[in-house]
């Protein structure tokens, strides 16, 4: 059966005077997006889901273009919803974002709270899986592996759920500038590996 590769993008240009939804790979993050294409598995996909912020656009524009594939777009697959703020610099994002996981039944700020960004992705990736695996049922069982470019949070979101944790501020991707990725098998859900850099080692 085929594994799900769950990527998170990589580096944006932070422009506050742009939606944060709007903003775009930053050179290095379409360089980061661009160096994972190496990675052995990226030629097994058969299919590429995201959501329809600008960045995951470009990361899953990149991956599809090498691949010859057209991305699904999910608006469900979306990063917490911030719109009550907007763009907040870095020091406050991270004093906001910590109470979000630390709180995860309150919204902070008048955002999206954790339990409702979880309910969202994980019901938007087992759409994405369920479609997938009831088409290759009817097309002879292919083997080929999906791939969904979307956000850290919530893909953390979503991680905690494949493990079965409660909500709290750990298993994020390491670093600050996104661009990892982990792997879990599509009929059993069970995870293959935790986040590792796009990057090949």
């Amino acid at each position: 059966m085929p594994d799900v590769y769950y990527i998170s993008h990589p580096d944006v240009i932070k422009d506050p005077a742009v939606p944060v939804p709007r903003w775009p790979l930053s050179p290095r993050g379409r360089q980061r997006m661009t160096a994972m294409l190496a990675r052995p598995w990226v030629n097994g996909l058969g299919a590429i889901y995201c959501s329809d912020e600008q960045k995951a656009l470009d990361g899953a524009g990149i991956l599809a273009a090498h691949l010859g594939l057209q991305p699904q777009v999910r608006p469900a697959l979306g990063e917490i919803d911030r719109s009550s703020t907007g763009y907040l610099p870095e020091a406050e994002h991270a004093v906001a974002a910590r109470l979000l996981f630390e709180r995860p039944e309150e919204s902070v700020r008048g955002w999206e709270t954790a339990h409702q960004a979880q309910a969202r992705i994980v019901r938007a990736v087992e759409a994405v899986v369920e479609t997938e695996l009831s088409r290759k049922s009817s097309v002879s069982a292919s083997e080929a592996d999906i791939a969904i470019v979307a956000h850290g949070a919530v893909g953390t979101l979503y991680l905690l759920h494949l493990l079965g944790e409660p909500i709290a501020f750990h298993h994020l991707q390491p670093g600050r500038d996104g661009g990892h990725y982990y792997c879990f098998d599509a009929a059993t859900r069970v995870l293959r590996h935790e986040w590792l850099r796009i990057e090949p080692e």
